[in-house]
């Protein structure tokens, strides 16, 4: 029996032991935790409830050349409240009235909101929803009701800011005026000049905010300002002038429309500085209206046509192989070249006439002569100058989707006997509209290349940050004997040549008619569905030119029209016209008169826009307060908004047309 007893003993004083052991290896790792590695542990901990998240900054603007809004980042937010973060005496003495304001700007009771935010107490909601996507005057409003303006800390108020980015002009030019943003993949995409320009100059710095990991994936800031604040990005002023670029779009589209296009662009050039002030790119969507869908002007390379005409007859001039009076044989309108028969459009061909004759008549046999003749033994002399004139490199300009040129020489897998006379009149080569455009201006410039330039200045308010100058690509292109010679042939292309239709007594242009078959390397099938490119290249007025312009026009309808002088000439014209003459544009071009229901909505509905954009006072009564914030701080001045419940302006301390002075105070009262 004693033994069985002290057996026992020894168990329990094992057991004991083995407790004892344990309870001091629990001490010791706590005091090691305490101690000795407390410090590591709570940054882990630290880090794992709590880290930086990035803010993003408010994006530039993009402004015209006369200040008018292209493009503005507006702001909106989401309202939300950590329910159990106020204090319980806190809490009950402010949500009866916090209840009752919200009552009154949503669309519940009182006592719907006091239930719910009491639900989302007790069930420890730390994110709840009050107000989502609300405007810049809601948020202020907000701010301050009962609870939510004692902020994070007391009231639990949680702020999230996005922006929207917003195109006061709407479609007008949207494509080329552009966006940076991410697609579904995480990748940015680009386009326009806030794509190009968005990482350097608009995109801001971002700032930072800490948050508290609150469970299910939900953060909340734990404080109430950000940490580092987001750098707004700097404004972009363009080149674009809104006029211009009115007229532009407008004439584009309603040629478009009448003649059932698939797709056009228009590019307006400033002759001596090389400044873009108005492009537009229209294409025509399943429902046969017509929107910016890409930035034809910049990314198209396709075969010019009749318009490459001019470089071919100018390269000719210029190394003295002919001049403009030396005879050429066209034919009867077909003539073989390597097993390749080329024909003109005129029936019947235009016998033996001069070299200047060829191109006003845009013999497509006449040039093919001209280069076959003089330059089939020494290709590489012909292509040389197509070289220093750089229609065989890209412009480099900073817009994203540049087309790239294609233009044959020998030892490329394209070239053969064919090439030469073949590129003589526009075929077998690639340029993108804005190349030919930049040819063209420097015959306009007295020879002087220049490149085709977007931006102005880049500004931080009035301090600028970056000014662009003009980039001269080649000093001089020609002689001043071959650029007179050329010169004079395209004022009388206008006069008695392919473009004697746009002709006008009271105005006068030069340039060159281009029409160019496409999609035809089944030439059985194309006859059967033919297709054309139509397009106008040139300047105005003819002497002493101001500015330079060229006219695509993918596709037209065949049964209403395809040639260059037809389809896209009359949209050269109006342009023209429209800018530097009050004179009423007549029907003197068939194809110039059209009644675009869409055009003249369209029209309205932008006129609308730009005169409210203008440095004048807009009326903004009527608006949310949020929006007439947003358009009135980006016209520089200063803006009170006094809320008296509601969110909608109702007074304005300026009338509107008068005009405002930079940083002027605008009160703005919202009921």
């Amino acid at each position: 029996m004693a033994t069985t007893e002290t057996n026992i003993l020894n168990r329990l004083y094992f057991v004991s032991g083995c407790m004892f052991v344990f309870v001091l290896a629990v001490v010791f790792k706590l005091c090691t935790i305490q101690f000795v590695q407390g410090d590591q542990y709570r940054a882990l901990a630290e880090k794992s409830t709590s880290k930086d998240f990035e803010i993003e900054p408010n994006r530039g603007n993009v402004y015209s050349a006369d200040g008018s809004l292209l493009a503005t980042s507006i702001p909106k937010y989401d309202i939300r409240i950590d329910a159990i973060q106020p204090k319980s005496v806190v809490f009950e003495k402010y949500i009866g009235a916090l209840a009752d304001s919200l009552s009154v700007f949503g669309s519940k009771s009182s006592a719907q909101y006091e239930k719910s935010i009491r639900k989302a107490r007790k069930n420890k909601n730390r994110y709840f929803l009050l107000a989502r996507n609300i405007s810049y005057s809601d948020y202020i409003r907000l701010r301050n009701f009962p609870l939510l303006k004692l902020g994070a800390i007391k009231g639990g108020l949680i702020i999230e800011q996005t922006t929207r980015r917003e195109h006061p002009m709407g479609e007008i030019a949207s494509r080329s005026i552009g966006y940076e943003r991410l697609d579904g993949d995480g990748h940015y995409s680009r386009a326009g000049i806030d794509g190009a320009f968005g990482a350097k100059y608009l995109q801001g710095v971002k700032g930072k905010r800490l948050k508290q990991k609150i469970g299910n994936g939900q953060w909340k800031p734990i404080a109430d300002y950000d940490q580092v604040e987001p750098q707004d990005g700097y404004d972009v002023y363009t080149t674009i002038d809104v006029n211009i670029q009115d007229i532009a779009h407008h004439s584009l589209l309603g040629q478009l429309e009448k003649y059932d296009a698939e797709h056009g662009c228009v590019v307006v050039m400033d002759v001596k500085t090389g400044e873009i002030k108005a492009i537009s790119n229209l294409a025509k969507t399943s429902k046969g209206t017509y929107y910016e869908k890409r930035n034809y002007a910049v990314y198209e390379a396709h075969e010019p046509g009749s318009t490459f005409k001019v470089m071919a007859m100018m390269a000719a001039l210029e190394d003295r192989v002919i001049d403009t009076s030396t005879i050429i044989d066209t034919k009867k309108g077909t003539k073989y070249f390597y097993g390749r028969t080329i024909s003109d459009s005129h029936r019947g061909g235009y016998g033996k006439i001069s070299a200047a004759k060829a191109l006003e008549v845009s013999s497509n046999i006449g040039l093919a002569s001209i280069i076959d003749d003089n330059y089939s033994k020494n290709p590489k002399k012909f292509i040389d100058h197509i070289k220093r004139w750089k229609l065989n490199d890209s412009l480099d300009i900073p817009i994203v989707g540049e087309g790239r040129p294609d233009i044959p020489e020998p030892g490329k897998s394209n070239w053969s006997k064919n090439a030469l006379p073949s590129m003589a009149y526009g075929y077998n080569l690639t340029i993108t509209p804005l190349q030919t455009l930049a040819f063209y201006n420097a015959i306009a410039n007295n020879g002087e290349l220049i490149k085709p330039r977007f931006l102005k200045a880049v500004k931080s308010f009035d301090k600028d940050i970056e000014v662009f100058e003009k980039v001269v690509m080649v000093d001089k292109i020609c002689s001043e004997r071959t650029l007179a010679e050329i010169q004079d042939i395209l004022k009388n292309i206008i006069i008695r040549g392919t473009g004697k239709r746009m002709y006008s007594e009271t105005f006068s242009m030069a340039g060159k008619t281009g029409t160019a078959r496409t999609d035809y390397s089944n030439f059985e099938e194309w006859k059967k569905d033919k297709k054309y490119i139509s397009s106008f290249a040139g300047y105005f007025p003819a002497d002493n030119p101001k500015y330079s312009c060229i006219v695509v026009i993918h596709k037209p309808s065949t049964k209403v029209g395809y040639y260059g002088a037809d389809v896209s000439g009359p949209v050269f014209k109006r342009i023209a016209q429209k800018i530097y003459t009050d004179t009423p544009i007549i029907d003197e071009v068939k194809s110039l008169a059209f009644n675009s229901v869409t055009a003249n909505k369209d029209f309205e509905s932008y006129f609308k826009k730009a005169q409210d954009y203008k440095a004048l006072m807009p009326s903004v009564v009527g608006m949310p307060a949020m929006d007439a914030v947003a358009l009135l701080e980006n016209l520089q001045v200063n803006v009170n908004v006094k809320l008296n419940g509601g969110g909608v302006v109702k007074a304005q301390s300026v009338t509107k047309h008068q005009k405002l002075q930079p940083s002027q105070t605008i009160i703005l009262d919202a009921l």
